[in-house]
């Protein structure tokens, strides 16, 4: 694989080029345009029918801020650094000459009054097509791809919870088939926005409380049922959990891919109650934390949380497997 300048980030890792290498069959770019973050994997298929990944970069864009508000815009601002991103992808995946390059876009863009100005922004400048999913598309796509995960294989039944900035999307396997998925307003960019008063200071109980109650409200309507069974398996997606392995590899050493990929709802709140107590600008210090992404993790862990809480499990088994790659590997299909 090879990993680009840390500009970005590379799913949360320190930088290590090498030459682009020879790809043996079609390659396929996938572009997620999310609301904390814009992301790209080049796959290709292996012999063996699975997504190989030739290169992946995330940079954190925040396209979304304003999304919180009534009625939610885009902001100037968080377009351009949009479009700076997708270009700046777009150039890294081009020596892979990609048969084929597909541009998505989440909640940020599907729920924004302006997200179509967005969209012809992105082509005038790039001449690509932003395809918009809709909060089904999205779910079902993040399904097909934890499914490419080898690590997952031995799984049957289990959850799937992926946090993002604009929207949670919730899926229920069985017999490694999607058989409920729901897409929820409850990211954490639009959490932050609607419930933390003042970012910059250290997370308020009161915001904590309205967080937590937000969420259990919302899922208490909405209508995915979230009857987990006792043994339920929950497997978390998303930057939300990404960082908190990167933290747990800044503070002992190895590489990300070293740490364990089970993530207990015991270190979220001993997470929470140590950066969520801190100043943004002392959290942006904190090795492993995007600074980026340093005003909205609180809250991001807040949902995490209680989501476990609701489900009654008492940890997350994470994967890196995700909307990219079920978008890769349907486009492989073709």
């Amino acid at each position: 694989m090879v990993l680009p300048r840390y500009g970005g980030r590379l799913e949360d890792q320190p930088d290590s080029v090498s030459s682009v290498p020879v790809v043996k069959g079609p390659s396929i770019a996938v572009i997620d345009i999310g609301s904390n973050s814009i992301k790209v994997l080049v796959a290709s298929r292996a012999p063996d029918g699975r997504v190989t990944a030739l290169a992946t970069r995330t940079i954190d864009a925040r396209i979304s801020a304003g999304i919180g508000h009534a009625p939610p815009r885009l902001t100037p601002e968080g377009m351009a650094r949009g479009l700076d991103a997708i270009r700046t992808l777009l150039a890294e995946a081009a020596p892979f000459a990609p048969t084929a390059t597909v541009l998505v876009a989440t909640s940020a863009v599907r729920d924004a009054q302006n997200g179509a100005d967005f969209r012809e922004l992105v082509r005038a400048a790039t001449g690509q097509t932003i395809r918009i999913l809709t909060g089904d598309e999205e779910a079902n796509l993040i399904g097909r791809g934890l499914t490419c995960d080898p690590a997952l294989a031995a799984l049957r039944d289990f959850y799937v919870l992926d946090l993002g900035g604009g929207s949670l999307e919730c899926l229920a396997f069985h017999d490694r088939h999607i058989q409920q998925a729901a897409s929820l307003q409850l990211g954490c960019v639009r959490l932050t926005e609607k419930f933390v008063p003042d970012p910059a200071r250290p997370l308020a109980g009161d915001a904590t409380k309205r967080i937590t109650a937000h969420i259990r409200d919302v899922l208490t309507k909405s209508n995915f049922a979230f009857s987990f069974s006792p043994a339920a398996v929950a497997v978390g997606t998303g930057g939300t959990l990404t960082t908190v392995r990167t933290i747990a590899a800044a503070k002992a050493g190895p590489a990300l891919e070293q740490t364990s990929t089970s993530i207990t709802v015991t270190q979220l709140r001993e997470l929470l109650a140590s950066l969520g107590a801190l100043p943004l600008a002392e959290r942006k210090k904190i090795p492993g934390l995007p600074p980026a992404r340093a005003d909205v993790f609180p809250a991001a862990l807040v949902t995490l949380i209680t989501l476990a809480e609701i489900g009654g499990f008492d940890a997350y088994r994470h994967s890196l497997f995700n909307l990219r790659y079920g978008l890769a590997d349907e486009a492989l299909a073709r």
